[in-house]
């Protein structure tokens, strides 16, 4: 089920791809087993850090989701601003380490892994690529460190075996497939075809939308997964064309760029066919396309609509900003590893991920570090209800509730929030 919802808690940040944000995937099915729940007490047991919170980052400066990186870098940096300008964690200042996590046609995420476990880090933020996550999740959690992503969305990582220490500030693709699918319904398309990218997110997103398509009496005449490294992406266009769907789901990241000039080259682009982005496709587009190439295209996004006075604050740590996509969640997720750290006492990562399901449900509201932490030194628990949202993870680390955005491109090829869509995970 799922519910408009008020613009303070729409969808998430301007932009972009997202989510590529949101995610790719990839990983065999040794990793699937059914784990302990992230956040148990048990994961503490003998655990002690060294006095100071180090967190590391592990998000996009170059590949396929590095237009993602400035606003999550600039997310986490504000956090970690606030955290510090509020006296730090247990009395010491909170150390950060940035690193690239490239995208999975790299081992750069591998390498960035290294360098920030050589740094003894307590926590990684990212990656944003599920992909890049599932790759690196292993050595991560096998060194007893926390890991966070604000824009990991495939399913894949809900049951993951990770040693109750991988969390998310996005929710999984069960919720932006469903909004997905209904959205599509809801605008009188009765056969849809899907065009998705070959990777744990864009076989798993598509999954979630034919699951919500075809509940909702629609069809899916023609499904193709595609090689995103693709020189051309004509003959698989070319199968869409054949079945001649209403509408088009294009499950993408900057592959996008070719694909939609081929759409309109075979006579099934936006101007004849209603077309539909995701998080990991929905950019600016105004330095690609023709003007009103994109008009009238539609997509979904993960999370809550970035607030001017938020926008403001990231715009004083990075004045170039102009993406806003999961700056939110990566701001949560940082500020959420400080919470925990500081309400178990202790810096290591057993520690954290012991009070992280803790210190965001079941408490006292309370909406900033300095808040929280107030708080927690008169023993009281907290529920921290960020800028992303409530987040109040569940016992998989998944947030258990959170809202998809709905957003539509103009002439410009640039696209705008239209309202948002809550439900539970």
């Amino acid at each position: 089920m799922y519910r408009p919802t008020p613009l303070w808690r729409s969808v998430a940040v301007l932009g972009v791809a997202g989510l590529v944000l949101t995610a790719c995937g990839g990983g065999d099915d040794a990793g699937t087993e059914e784990p302990e729940a992230s956040g148990s007490s048990s994961a503490a047991a003998g655990a002690k850090g060294d006095g100071t919170l180090k967190i590391g980052t592990l998000l996009p400066q170059t590949g396929s989701l590095a237009f993602l990186g400035p606003p999550e870098f600039a997310g986490v940096d504000l956090a970690i601003k606030d955290i510090n300008d509020a006296g730090g964690v247990n009395g010491k200042q909170v150390e950060v380490t940035n690193s690239d996590s490239g995208d999975t046609s790299t081992d750069t995420a591998s390498q960035s892994v290294d360098r920030l476990l050589s740094n003894d880090v307590d926590a990684i933020v990212g990656a944003a690529s599920s992909s890049v996550s599932l790759s690196v999740i292993d050595k991560i959690t096998g060194a007893g460190v926390v890991q966070i992503s604000p824009a990991n969305t495939s399913d894949e990582l809900t049951n993951y075996a990770d040693k109750n220490l991988y969390f998310r500030t996005a929710p999984p693709d069960v919720l932006q497939g469903r909004v997905l699918g209904d959205l599509i319904l809801a605008d009188g398309n009765s056969t849809v075809g899907i065009l998705a990218l070959q990777d744990s997110y864009g076989t798993g997103l598509a999954k979630q939308a034919r699951t919500a398509i075809e509940g909702g009496g629609g069809q899916i005449v023609e499904e193709v997964v595609y090689d995103p490294k693709a020189a051309s992406f004509a003959t698989e266009v070319g199968k869409i064309k054949a079945a001649d769907p209403e509408a088009i789901a294009v499950i993408a990241f900057d592959e996008t760029t070719k694909i939609i000039p081929e759409l309109v080259k075979q006579g099934i682009g936006p101007n004849t066919k209603k077309i539909y982005f995701v998080d990991g496709n929905l950019a600016d587009y105004s330095k690609d396309f023709p003007k009103g190439t994109l008009e009238g295209v539609k997509g979904t996004l993960p999370g809550v609509v970035a607030g001017d006075e938020f926008k403001a604050r990231l715009a004083e740590v990075d004045p170039k900003l102009t993406e806003w996509a999961y700056a939110p969640e990566s701001y949560d997720a940082t500020v959420l590893v400080a919470l925990a750290a500081t309400a178990a006492g202790d810096d290591s990562g057993a520690s954290i991920a012991s009070k992280m399901q803790e210190v965001s449900a079941g408490g006292e509201k309370c909406t900033s570090y300095a808040d929280c932490v107030a708080l927690l030194e008169d023993d009281k628990d907290i529920d921290y209800d960020g800028v992303s949202g409530p987040v109040e993870f569940n016992e998989k680390g998944d947030p258990s509730k959170a809202t998809v955005g709905i957003y539509q491109y103009g002439a410009g090829n640039t696209y705008t929030f239209v309202e948002g869509k809550d439900g539970e995970i």
